[in-house]
Order: C-alpha cells, then structure tokens, then sequence
C-alpha cells in the first residue's frame, strides 16, 4: 500500500456496514491476513483516535469478513497514507480544567440495531481518553441511546478525577459534559421518574448523583460543535478535518508528500 492513492478520510460518509454474503460481496478466503490487519489498526487507534470508528465497525467482523469489509480497511490505510505525522499534542498550559463531549449514534449497527457510543475527554485542551463502542443494550429511542452515552462518559470523568485526586490535582468541579440532545439533558436535570424513564433506572440514578454532588455539568452544544461526532459516524472531509484539528491532532513530522 506503499504507492496508493492517499484518501482524505477514513470511512465513507453515512455508511452502512452489512455482514450478509451476496454474490458480488463475498467471504474472505484468507481470514487470518484481515485479522492480523485489524489486529495492527486497533493497535493505532491508541493514538489515532481519528480512526477509532472506522476500525471498530471493522473489528465486528473479525470472524466472517467479507471482500467489502477488506476494501474498507485498506480505505483506511490510504487515509493513514495521506496523513503518516498526524497525531496528538499535549501542550503545556497554565491553568487545570476537564471537559468531555458525548454523543450516540441510533441504532447504527444495521446487524443488532444496537446504538453507538462516542465520547472525549479534554484535560486543559489536551485529548487524554475517547472511546468508540457499540451500547450493550438496545436503546428504543435517541433520547435514551444519548442519555446512555453521557452515563458513559460520566463514569470516565469519575475515573479520571480519582487519578488527579492523587496527584493533589483539585479544584477542577464541576466538569462540563458537553452534549447536544436536549432530550438527554432534561432527563439528566429532572428527579421526577417517569414511565418512559423506568428502565433507564440505573443510569439516571448514576449522573443524576454526580451532578446534584457537583462532579458534572451538563451543557448543551450544537450538532456542528459535536466533537464527539468523530466517533459515531462517518463524516464527509469538511467536518473530518475540522473535528481532526478540534481533536488537538497536528502533523507532529512537519508537512507529509
């Protein structure tokens, strides 16, 4: 892959990723090669969080791959051409603060209809965690896939303000998760149950504590501001590049070919 044309982002915009066998889409015949290859990108992805959800729709697909599933993951290598310097810097800075984005994904997975969580966290503008992961439930609507996702990312801040309680890191309260459903966010602020509501039981009670304690914040953000939108879909080059750079990603290696 060393002379192919560089792609401009990893994955195809608003696309649907089956792992039914057709006549023209085939099963690999050489399973092992596709293993090893998703074996190394998941290896990547612990500092390319720009192709977190592109490898991790791959990495379903580990024991059946199809002929698609290839093409896709050598799409990401091209994207990994075109960009081989790119990665994540954490600069210095005066002040402490914490911030995370969350964001889902409805039912994405075409297979389970299973939703898809998507979450960063920022210390002093620095990206420190992320994650691009399919729910374990199924979620009946996108208020609750949502809700599930800042469930997520609030356990990750609690883990994360543990460390940095040790290391004498304080006044960083409340932290601000950054979220742009409104739907999730009033499920978060209201204590009243509703019947809606009921089996979202363990969750609700989980961030509702945190913020009532003081340890988060919800905020609402626009669709266009949605850092975590990266790790959810496929985005045309425009947002790609955009969120790449909010990411704090640079070319560490100078200008590429």
């Amino acid at each position: 892959m060393l002379a192919c044309k560089p792609s401009k982002t990893p994955l195809v915009s608003k696309l649907s990723i089956s792992n039914e066998e057709t006549e023209n889409d085939s099963l690999l015949e050489n399973v092992t090669d596709y293993q090893k290859l998703m074996g190394k990108l998941i290896y990547l992805t612990h500092t390319r969080p720009d192709i977190s959800y592109a490898v991790h729709c791959l990495s379903q697909f580990m024991h059946s791959p199809l002929n698609s599933h290839l093409k896709i993951a050598f799409k990401i290598l091209r994207y990994l051409k075109g960009s081989p310097g790119l990665g994540i810097l954490v600069a210095k800075s005066s002040g402490m603060s914490l911030k995370a984005f969350s964001d889902a994904d409805w039912a994405k997975c075409i297979v389970t209809r299973r939703s898809v969580t998507g979450y960063c966290v920022f210390l002093n503008g620095n990206l420190v965690s992320w994650k691009s992961k399919k729910q374990n439930t199924l979620s009946k609507s996108s208020a609750e896939a949502e809700y599930r996702a800042l469930a997520s990312v609030t356990s990750e801040v609690t883990w994360i303000l543990k460390i940095l309680k040790d290391l004498q890191c304080n006044d960083l309260l409340p932290v601000d998760l950054f979220c742009d459903s409104n739907s999730a966010i009033k499920i978060a602020a209201n204590p009243v149950f509703h019947e809606r509501t009921k089996h979202l039981e363990i969750d609700l009670h989980f961030v509702r504590e945190k913020i009532l304690n003081g340890v988060v914040k919800t905020v609402k953000v626009d669709t266009a501001n949605q850092i975590a939108d990266i790790f959810t879909k496929g985005l045309d080059t425009l947002q790609h590049n955009f969120l790449v750079e909010k990411l704090g990603m640079i070319n560490l290696y100078g200008k590429s070919d």
